[in-house]
């Protein structure tokens, strides 16, 4: 285990009447890292941080959070949780709610108060939570979250369902727990979000991880494709002789390169100088990759 790692999972399996579950998952988090958790529903993601979390048994391997063994109170005090269907009780306020979890933590009630005001709910921590939107209960989520600075916190789908002003403040919240030395665990089915939020991406495929590595690693290893789109003054027709790929629209044409040879390519496109009236260049998107490695990787 690395010195700054909050989260050592390794080899860890658990099978349910020997299907589907998790098999042989060794995956880090570091303090102050993103990692975002990826996978089809019945990949495992829930799997695993139920172990993680110690609220299921497994068949092998080990777990330590912030150095401390999976079950010990060092470790339960460590972890914070936020469940994709984040429920409280609807007739006690945003400020009793998150009091009583401050008690239980055993940390001052100042820092819950302080809580709900850098959520952005000051103003509607004296009303029942069951007025709440679900934007405001995912942010009481968050708030707990933060008390006691945990080591590492773990987000199962915690924008689903909101609107995306709602979800752009959530992620602010998620940077700034990180920007504090939280490693966080996202797992998550928004791929355009995850995107730009993280700083590792770990792909689960039938229970084991086929892909963990940032994201320009990612693209590198998988060597996929590059669209380049060439449009013509007139006919393209000289364009799909030179280049091949398919046309679009008479004056348009579209190839693929590689990263290895997209250079080359570009210097024939720039020497036709006049004949060429545009080009855009498609890098493969997020989802490419993921449908890659989560339909062809193989176990790291």
């Amino acid at each position: 285990m690395t010195d700054n790692a909050v989260l050592n999972v390794s080899g860890l399996t658990r099978r349910f009447n020997g299907t589907g579950g998790i098999s042989d998952v060794t995956l880090r988090v570091a303090a102050g890292e993103r990692v975002a958790l990826l996978g089809h529903n019945g990949a495992g993601k829930s799997t695993l941080m139920k172990a993680v979390l110690g609220l299921l048994p497994v068949d092998r391997g080990s777990t330590s959070i912030a150095g401390h063994a999976l079950g010990s109170a060092e470790a339960r005090a460590a972890v914070a949780y936020l469940p994709e269907a984040v429920a409280f009780h609807p007739a006690l306020t945003g400020r009793e709610q998150l009091r009583l979890f401050a008690k239980l933590a055993q940390v001052p009630r100042k820092e819950a108060d302080d809580l709900l005001d850098r959520v952005g709910l000051a103003d509607a921590a004296d009303r029942r939570i069951g007025t709440y939107s679900k934007g405001m209960r995912q942010r009481l989520g968050m708030a707990q979250v933060f008390l006691g600075k945990p080591a590492l916190a773990l987000l199962d789908e915690p924008t689903s369902g909101l609107d995306p002003i709602a979800r752009h403040d959530l992620y602010a919240l998620i940077d700034a727990l990180a920007a504090e030395g939280t490693g966080v665990m996202i797992a998550s089915h928004a791929l355009t979000e995850i995107e730009a939020r993280t700083d590792r991406i770990a792909i689960l495929r039938q229970g084991q991880v086929v892909a963990d590595a940032p994201l320009s690693e990612l693209f590198a290893r998988a060597q996929l494709p590059i669209r380049i789109r060439l449009e013509a003054p007139g006919d393209a027709s000289a364009l799909f002789e030179r280049f091949g790929g398919h046309r679009i629209n008479g004056a348009r044409v579209e190839f693929s390169v590689t990263a290895d040879n997209k250079m080359a390519r570009l210097a024939e496109v720039t020497a036709l100088g006049t004949a060429v009236r545009d080009l855009e260049i498609i890098p493969p998107s997020l989802e490419t990759l993921y449908r890659h490695y989560s339909q062809q990787g193989e176990p790291s």
